[in-house]
């Protein structure tokens, strides 16, 4: 599911909104998710998963276009642990 299907079916569901209205729900709500993993945070939504983010060491890679090996720094990447609800509602 991409941003655009997300807000048509709020709308859809929440039909006293507007598409304007919600739209900006969905940025706040997004927006709000990266800022706090921006900060080295965690965000966790009870009954579907918690956003953290993880360490990657730096390493040496390779372009596949050209074969070059590159070095690739350091960084961090976000990681998503589904909770136990969604876990037991995707195993049924």
């Amino acid at each position: 599911m991409i941003r655009s299907e997300l807000v048509q079916l709020l709308v859809r569901d929440n039909p006293d909104l507007s598409v304007r209205d919600v739209e900006r729900i969905v940025n706040v709500f997004f927006d709000e998710i990266v800022k706090r993993l921006s900060a080295d945070g965690r965000v966790e939504l009870r009954g579907f998963g918690a956003f953290s983010t993880r360490p990657r060491d730096a390493r040496v890679g390779r372009n596949p276009r050209t074969g070059e090996t590159v070095e690739v720094e350091a960084k961090r990447v976000p990681y998503f642990k589904p909770g136990k609800e969604m876990r037991i509602r995707l195993n049924v």
